[in-house]
């Protein structure tokens, strides 16, 4: 009994203490000041905060998320990738003002969290104790405040990714405690301050992707500790200061796609750090210093493309061990390969590209130190190894049984100007380096020139006047919308009998038991996909390239079919269509095409890049990614359509109203149509949708695409999109490319050499300030290439590609007859918003022929 009531004694004393110790503790930490919690719950309004981040009856320092405290003050606030609540999401603004009473402030980070609008002046006023600002992709406009000088505490300061505009303050030298500073993926111009200069504890500098101008300042050069030095997509000119060559921290260094000019100088050679140097795309001439980079032990990316670079390949770069990638391409670079494979250098992985430059004579075995490297453009003759061919790229040489290689004529004057031996490709008769000329010989040469010259200018002109006169007319030959077009055959036909072709210029042979063990068997863990003419695998081949392999099962695919897309590569070449690397045609069941493999995927791959959420809109592509997308994809097509004869189309078979099967250009734009909506929209995979699907898309979408009215089609711009007023009138201009694209009458579509001019010059489509101009309104409305682009919005009927519901906005009614009420627009339109009138005007008066543009075309109206 006695112990029983001692036990319960025990434990109420325990409790008692416990209950004390809480107490006193709770004492210990001080209070949040009604102040600060004040501003807090201001902050939570004004941004729009959900009550799943910062619940508002909670104790902000131990439970709101992202907020720090310490000794009862805020000390930093991480709102990075915040969702806002419904209404906080409608209308976002930069509105942090409640910031200016957190006196203890040292931390604000907002990235990724939208905050339209400028950054305030008092930021640098008040908010003097802030070490760490970080408003990455925040959608900020307006200039950097000069006052963020003021911020003397600063270690990093990071606005990338928005769209400043303006010149970098110099007052920014004045962060001598800075870190970090990254000003890229802004609208920043003007020079970079040589203020800088003071910045003495930076190790990272990255104002890529602006516009700015001038000079590198010299001064760079003093600062000792800096580790990464990103200055490339500018307009920087002028010569590499030597100074960079005393950053011996330096560990990256990216001055690529400017317009630096000059020689590389030797002084980068005191870069004993440097990993990463890229110089390519620039105006840099002359030749590679011999011991420039044999004290760059770690380096292990080189990018030299695109520069004016001459004459010997540095010996260097061949035997460096640490190289992984080296880019030395479309350069003026010249010489042989070494002879050897330096036994201490790693053979994995390492991939060399030489192409577009003028190396000569046979290819030697380094070539088979590198997993893979391009050697193509050059003049490289002889034999090629088998295991040579695995690893290399080599079009456009001079090599013997090798496809895809440059003329004779072309090799032999190459070879000839060097006083060099050329093979002659094997055959007879090599050219030898000439001797010293005869005069008389010179008289003969001249004559036989100007006999044969003479010649065949009247052979010239009689096949002409056979082709014109005793040629027959294409069959089904294209009106100016492309419809009707060949050679695809509508039928299940394969290429005519006449039609032979050269395997040898397609591309290798490969055996069919080689196709089998790079695919596993066609085992579905190497399936990409099913294609509409056969079923797509990742493999790799012998000597690690990568390749993608169509398998076509002539049991499902028509027969012969292959026959078309090779016959289709035989005629095509375009840097906007994937190569064709071999075949394998041996299989009587079915023929495996082998396509070069693209690191990137296909275009929806490309497009539809999901973040690790729920969000379907495309986050990981900007606008001017998305815009380059379509550009690139409208090259291709125009090249299809407009540079081949005949025409070729994309799409084989459209279903038209009439139920019928029809290969035309037109169904081609109406597909791209579809592609450059994705773009706009961000919605996935609306292209491969249903047809009852992509109906409701499109009567969901086409009613806000007008080009009356720009705010229209904000309400279907995927909300990820980060873009400014000018960005803006781009996605108008797309959007209203796509709608003309999806007209429903095929012979109402623009021809894709106007898509893409079109997209070339977005601006010029939506910009009414050239609408007035009286030599344009004088202009044939079929002579220019916008009323080409735009004769579906001529009249009523052809409009929407669908039925379109009223669309409620404001003043209600449909957003047709808004744009028909728009008043900027010009004095013919109607007052009452008639829908008809309205979209009626003169294409060339609405979508006006750039200045520039002197191809006119007066096509049949069909």
């Amino acid at each position: 009994m006695v112990d029983h009531r001692t036990s319960r004694v025990l434990a109420l004393c325990v409790l008692f203490l416990l209950l004390l110790f809480h107490s006193t503790f709770q004492q210990l930490v001080a209070p949040l000041p009604r102040s600060e919690r004040a501003a807090l719950l201001q902050l939570r309004s004004s941004l729009g905060l959900r009550g799943k981040d910062w619940p508002i009856k909670a104790d902000p320092c131990s439970i709101w998320v992202g907020v720090q405290c310490k000794n009862g003050r805020v000390i930093g606030i991480n709102v990075s990738g915040f969702k806002r609540t419904r209404i906080g999401s409608q209308s976002p603004q930069f509105a942090v003002d409640a910031l200016a009473n957190l006196s203890q402030l040292v931390s604000f980070n907002a990235s990724r969290f939208k905050l339209p609008g400028s950054i305030p002046d008092w930021f640098g006023q008040q908010l003097v104790s802030l070490q760490v600002l970080d408003l990455m992709s925040c959608s900020i406009s307006g200039a950097i405040p000069s006052s963020l000088g003021n911020l003397t505490n600063l270690t990093a300061l990071f606005l990338s990714h928005n769209g400043l505009t303006g010149i970098v303050p110099s007052s920014l030298g004045q962060l001598s405690r800075l870190l970090l500073l990254d000003l890229s993926q802004n609208l920043l111009s003007g020079s970079i301050p040589s203020s800088f200069a003071a910045l003495g504890n930076l190790t990272l500098l990255d104002m890529s992707s602006n516009y700015l101008s001038g000079t590198i300042p010299p001064a760079v050069g003093t600062l000792s500790k800096l580790q990464f030095l990103i200055l490339f997509n500018n307009s920087l000119s002028s010569s590499i200061p030597a100074q960079i060559g005393d950053l011996s921290n330096l560990i990256d260094l990216d001055l690529s796609s400017n317009s630096l000019s000059g020689s590389l100088p030797l002084d980068l050679s005191g870069l004993r750090n440097m990993q990463r140097m890229m110089i390519g795309k620039n105006l840099l001439s002359g030749s590679l210093p011999g011991n420039l980079f044999s004290s760059l032990t770690r380096l292990e990316f080189l990018v030299l493309n695109d520069n004016d670079f001459t004459g010997e390949f540095p010996d260097t770069l061949w035997s460096m061990p640490g190289l992984r990638f080296l880019d030395a391409s479309t350069n003026n670079f010249t010489g042989t390969l070494p002879p050897g494979i330096n036994s201490n250098s790693s053979t994995n992985g390492v991939v060399f590209n030489l192409s577009q430059n003028m190396f000569y004579g046979g290819l030697t075995l380094i070539v088979r130190r590198f997993s893979f490297i391009d050697l193509s453009g050059n003049y490289f003759q002889g034999n090629v190894r088998n295991d040579t061919r695995r690893n290399a790229s080599l079009d456009e040489n001079c090599l013997r049984q090798v496809s895809s290689q440059r003329s004779v004529a072309q090799c032999a004057s190459f070879y000839a100007e060097r006083g060099l031996i050329f093979d002659n490709f094997g055959l007879p008769n090599a050219t030898r380096p000439p001797s010293k000329p005869d005069k008389k010989s010179d008289r003969r040469l001249i004559i036989l020139v100007v006999v044969l010259g003479g010649l065949g200018f009247i052979a010239f002109v009689v096949i002409m006047l056979l082709f014109m006169f005793g040629c027959p007319r294409r069959r089904g030959a294209t009106n100016h919308r492309g419809t009707g077009v060949g050679p695809v055959p509508t039928g299940e036909s394969p290429p005519p009998p006449a039609v032979v072709l050269n395997l040898a210029s397609l591309g290798d042979a490969f055996p069919y038991h080689q196709i089998l063990q790079a695919t596993d068997n066609f085992s579905d863990l190497t399936l990409i996909k099913h294609g509409h003419s056969g079923d797509l695998f990742r493999a790799i081949l012998e000597g690690g390239i990568p390749v993608v392999i169509k398998r076509i099962d002539l049991h499902s695919i028509k027969k012969d079919g292959y026959m078309l897309e090779l016959d289709f590569f035989s005629k095509v070449s375009h840097p906007r269509l994937v190569p064709l690397l071999g075949h394998c045609l041996d299989n009587v069941s079915e023929k495996v095409l082998i396509y070069k493999y693209m690191p990137n995927g296909d275009l929806s791959s490309s497009l539809f890049k999901k973040p690790n959420s729920e969000d379907e809109s495309l986050q990981s592509l900007d606008w001017i990614t998305r815009l380059k997308i379509a550009i690139g994809a409208a090259e291709g097509l125009s090249y299809l359509h407009h540079d081949c004869n005949p025409p070729l189309v994309h799409r084989t078979s459209e279903q038209g109203a009439s139920g019928t099967s029809a290969a035309t250009c037109a169904y081609d734009v109406y597909c791209f149509g579809k592609v450059l909506l994705e773009l706009v929209t961000g919605k996935l995979g609306i292209s491969a949708s249903s047809d009852a699907t992509m109906k409701d898309f499109l009567e969901g979408t086409l009613p806000y695409i007008s080009i009356y009215d720009k705010e229209l089609v904000t309400n279907i711009v995927d909300p990820s999109l980060i873009i400014d007023e000018d960005l803006l009138e781009e996605v108008w201009a797309m959007a209203v490319v796509a709608r003309s694209c999806l007209n429903p009458k095929p012979s109402r579509r623009p021809l894709m050499r106007y898509i893409l001019k079109a997209l070339e010059n977005p601006l010029k489509v939506v910009r009414e300030e050239h609408t007035s101009s009286a030599r344009l309104r004088t202009t044939s409305s079929r002579g220019s290439w916008n009323a080409a682009l735009f004769g579906s919005w001529r009249s009523s009927s052809d409009v929407a590609a669908v039925p379109a519901a009223p669309i409620n906005k404001g003043e209600g009614g449909s957003s047709f007859k808004q744009s028909g009420t728009t008043g900027s627009q010009g004095s013919n339109q109607n007052g009452g918003g008639d829908h008809s009138s309205s979209t009626r005007r003169h294409s060339n008066e609405v979508f006006p022929e750039p200045l520039d543009v002197q191809e006119v075309e007066t096509p049949n109206e069909g």
